[in-house]
């Protein structure tokens, strides 16, 4: 059964603040703008919304304005440790809560609801995609497994992961319709058709994949963190890895169709083409570990750094 707890938005507390100065870094047409947050806050996932750009903070959701003022709303249950996010096609926001085992929704009228998983705080639910059919699917790292998740009835379905104890992660749905993961403790990038058939692609060993992206090219893409690089897999299988320094960890894709990773040792964002090649490097001052990023309304991209407890916007 799912719990729901209805929140009104326009009642929640503004604890973002902008620092004194943006910061521009080259290319010189892109400005980085730094937030704190509240303490304790923790910035982790963050996706764009029809309303704004949404943060998870730890046992609170937080959504970015056009004019870039915060408002956040608590989580229903306590201590979520709030990670993943993403968003569907009616304008909801769905938090991956880790310490709970719950996937919680932010409907389009602030209300909140919260599904639990069959493996209840065991799941460690992270990285998710709605299909096209509605149903959310998520990567569950404590349970090694994927689950299929029924908004309508609540009702969970889990198709277990291969290879034992691979640590799924990453999670996208391919141009081919099927769903592509991250694998950080096996070294692998698996493939899940909607039914449920599994195809995994080893890397090197102690790669660390982290995120995964569709990209433009009918491909996908995925940063491997301990390794130094990003990989390709285009949809007849072919695995194309390409160095890049400065720990690669988080990826999108912008709205210029090319890719933006997050370099965490380096506390940059990395554009790169679709051959794999960077085009160019924006720092994120004050950074300290950054790792999620979006693509935001028009072409800003939003960084989170749960380290130095703050979000990033890069605006062009």
């Amino acid at each position: 059964m799912f719990q729901s707890r209805r929140a009104a938005v326009g009642s929640v507390l503004l604890i973002a603040f902008a620092l004194p100065a943006a910061v521009t870094a080259a290319p010189p047409h892109v400005t980085v703008t730094a937030f704190a947050m509240a303490a304790e806050a923790l910035p982790f996932g963050v996706t764009a919304g029809p309303r704004g750009e949404w943060v998870s903070l730890d046992t609170r959701i937080g959504r970015f304005d056009e004019a870039g003022h915060l408002t956040t709303e608590g989580i229903p249950s306590d201590g979520a440790n709030a990670g993943w996010l993403t968003s569907d096609p009616s304008g909801s926001i769905w938090i991956s809560e880790r310490d709970t085992g719950k996937l919680g929704r932010v409907s389009p009228n602030g209300s909140i609801t919260e599904f639990p998983l069959p493996a209840g705080p065991d799941a460690v639910p992270q990285g998710s995609v709605v299909a096209p059919g509605g149903d959310l699917y998520v990567t569950e790292q404590g349970a090694n497994a994927i689950a299929r998740l029924d908004p309508r009835t609540g009702h969970v379905t889990e198709f277990a992961v291969p290879t034992p104890d691979a640590t799924p992660l990453g999670l996208t749905l391919g141009p081919d319709g099927a769903l592509w993961f991250t694998e950080r403790s096996a070294a692998q990038i698996g493939r899940m058709t909607l039914g449920g058939d599994f195809r995994e692609w080893p890397l090197d060993p102690g790669a660390f994949p982290n995120r995964i992206v569709a990209a433009p090219d009918r491909a996908v893409w995925f940063t491997e963190l301990r390794a130094g690089k990003i990989g390709r897999i285009s949809m007849d299988g072919t695995l194309t890895e390409f160095a890049i320094a400065g720990g690669p960890v988080g990826i999108t894709v912008g709205r210029d169709g090319q890719l933006d990773v997050v370099l965490t040792s380096a506390r940059q964002v990395a554009g790169v083409n679709l051959h794999g090649t960077v085009t160019g490097t924006w720092d994120l001052p004050g950074a300290l570990g950054p790792l999620q990023i979006a693509t935001g309304r028009g072409h800003d991209l939003w960084v989170t750094d749960n380290t130095a407890n703050m979000v990033f916007r890069l605006a062009s």
